[in-house]
């Protein structure tokens, strides 16, 4: 039988002999025998005492981090079989490339290793491992090995051909009955990939870090094999079914969770996320630079606790919730018009600066009103405290409900809440990002002087995508006073405090994906997760996502998910397929010399 590596059509067919000289068929037996052996070591103990995070002492079970290598191990070998043919398998590398299971051998070596490594610093030594882990080790070095034995893939030689994504074939047509299969059960594979995440223990940093080491390097070899491509596009024909699924997905999220902090973070995920949507329309859609974003946010939430019947506001007015957002909403668009009216006529850095300093202006202003500095209407560094809880309806928000046997708390009931807004933000960013302002936005940003050139009003386009981002942070600022039971000025800077703060928003919105709305849904997530989880990380989140962010602009300047257009700007070079001198017999030859 011909070797399939040499008869199977891939994207390494003219690619160099990997880096470590091996033939074929042993290369495909080290990727199957060490997933097998990776599979095999998470039943067996790793460490002697459960002082480690995770109970790793069993056999029999796994646990902790033997869970992600268990299903790093099993992806592994689901990549290596695509190797051998096995029917049914050939969909998860069409193109049987290198890259994808190179990849998914890397994330059971770096959670394997990973964990090693962790067990004897925490525990001090390499005596505290049992064989279990040693076994572990070693098994998950053997697929790597096995991948780096296959065929280069091109372009070019070393690091770039592993990091280069392979050209993918054209998806197939599937059914739509099928498409919305696959949908959903992509749908349910990230509610259970977000579940896992979100409920590991603040204090179990190890765990953590071992899923995002997972999730990196899976979702790489999903991105390098082109299902994440396959599975845009589905979801691209099926948009409504696509927006609804994850919509429900998000509704059965606090039904999953017996703790209700994790409801907590998942409610000031959306409203960080609800934010950036927000920002992204005066930087992605407008590409205006505001550094002071946050201020919006803070005057939506300190006019809604001004109106919400604190006892610590001087005014003695109660409002019920839905008019108390339409005041945060009209404080922050009239504030928006107030900064945009002198500000919006700067262009560039200018404009950047200009922001930055109204954003500090804002903070130092409801610093002042303590009633020393000026009059006592914030009451300064205090803050308004004791803002009551939500009732809608006579559905008091702040107290905990049974549904269905399920016990909601009050963040699982802010949750509910915060799902409804960020419907309404996403509502408005496509309905306005798919209309004529939008499409006036988007002009402004490619090119102000050639908008202006053809009838469009600059400065009056630019002030509607600011008011409209201010009014939707005002909302969203609505909320987070309610659910903070307070509002004081520290939040409201441009870095240095927890996020939401003008850096981290700017942040989320880039690292997502500008002009997108799940791009800063994921930046969000992502920005605001990873700090909560990994506590060590606090004292250093700036440099951590500045170097984040010096990659990201690096290898995807156009963000994780990237707006199509941005992305073909970003790399228009690799569009451009400039053709062999073969082909052209009519053209005269150039020599080096000449040229």
């Amino acid at each position: 039988m011909t070797d399939t590596l040499e008869t199977t059509p891939s994207a390494t067919d003219t690619a160099a002999r990997g880096p470590i000289p091996l033939a074929p068929g042993a290369a495909r037996l080290l990727i199957a025998a060490g997933a097998v052996g990776t599979i095999a070591s998470t039943f067996l103990s790793w460490t002697w005492t459960p002082d480690f995070p995770g109970n790793l002492t069993v056999y029999g079970y796994p646990a902790g981090l033997q869970t992600l290598a268990l299903v790093a191990g099993a992806l592994t070998l689901l990549y290596g079989l695509t190797l051998w043919n096995v029917p049914g398998l050939r969909q998860l590398n069409p193109r049987n490339a290198t890259t994808p299971i190179f990849f998914a051998a890397l994330s059971a070596f770096a959670v394997c290793w990973f964990t090693g490594i962790a067990i004897a610093v925490d525990l001090g030594g390499l005596v505290n491992l049992d064989p279990g882990a040693f076994v572990a080790m070693a098994a998950s070095a053997l697929p790597v090995i096995g991948a780096l034995a296959l065929p280069h893939p091109a372009p070019g030689h070393g690091l770039r051909g592993y990091l280069a994504k392979p050209d993918q074939p054209r998806p197939r047509t599937l059914t739509p009955l099928v498409e919305r299969a696959i949908i959903t059960a992509g749908t349910l594979l990230a509610l259970v990939v977000f579940t896992y995440g979100i409920g590991i223990n603040d204090d179990d940093s190890e765990t953590f870090l071992g899923f995002l080491l997972v999730v990196v390097f899976i979702a790489w070899a999903l991105i390098h094999a082109g299902l994440v491509d396959t599975y845009a596009t589905i979801s691209t024909r099926h948009k409504g079914f696509a927006t609804t699924l994850a919509f429900a997905a998000a509704v059965i999220f606090p039904f999953t969770q017996t703790n209700d902090h994790n409801a907590n973070i998942g409610v000031n995920i959306l409203i960080f996320a609800t934010v950036a949507l927000g920002l992204n329309i005066v930087v992605g859609l407008t590409g205006l630079l505001d550094l002071g974003y946050v201020a919006f946010l803070g005057v939506g939430a300190y006019a809604a606790a001004l109106v919400s019947g604190s006892e610590y506001s001087p005014f003695q007015v109660h409002f019920g919730f839905w008019a108390a957002a339409l005041t945060g909403m009209a404080a922050s668009l009239v504030f928006g018009v107030l900064i945009g009216g002198p500000t919006l006529r700067l262009r560039g850095d200018y404009l950047a600066i200009v922001t930055l300093g109204f954003g500090e202006i804002f903070r130092i202003t409801v610093n002042s009103l303590d009633g020393d500095s000026g009059p006592n209407i914030t009451r300064g560094p205090n803050g308004i405290t004791q803002i009551p809880d939500i009732k809608i309806l006579g559905f008091n928000l702040g107290d905990a409900h049974n549904i269905g046997g399920f016990t909601l708390g009050r963040f699982a009931n802010y949750l509910f809440l915060m799902l409804i807004i960020t419907a309404i933000v996403v509502l408005v960013f496509t309905r306005a990002a798919d209309s004529r302002i939008g499409r006036s936005w988007i002009a402004i940003r490619e090119d102000e002087t050639a908008a202006t050139a053809m009838g469009i009003n600059g400065f009056r386009v630019k002030l509607i995508a600011f008011a409209l981002g201010a009014s939707l942070a005002g909302l969203a600022g609505t909320v987070m006073a309610h659910v903070n039971y307070s509002v004081n000025p520290q939040p409201y800077m441009f870095a240095g405090a927890a996020p939401p703060n003008s850096a981290f928003l700017l942040a989320a919105v880039v690292l997502g994906g500008m002009g997108t709305v799940s791009g800063p849904l994921l930046g969000a997530s992502l920005l605001y997760l990873i700090p909560e989880k990994l506590q060590f990380l606090q004292n250093y989140e700036l440099l951590a996502f500045g170097v984040a962010l010096v990659l990201l602009m690096r290898f995807r300047p156009e963000g994780i998910i990237a707006n199509r257009r941005r992305q073909l700007e970003f790399h228009e070079a690799d569009q451009i397929d400039i053709p062999d001198q073969k082909t052209l017999p009519d053209e005269p030859a150039v020599s080096k010399a000449g040229a």
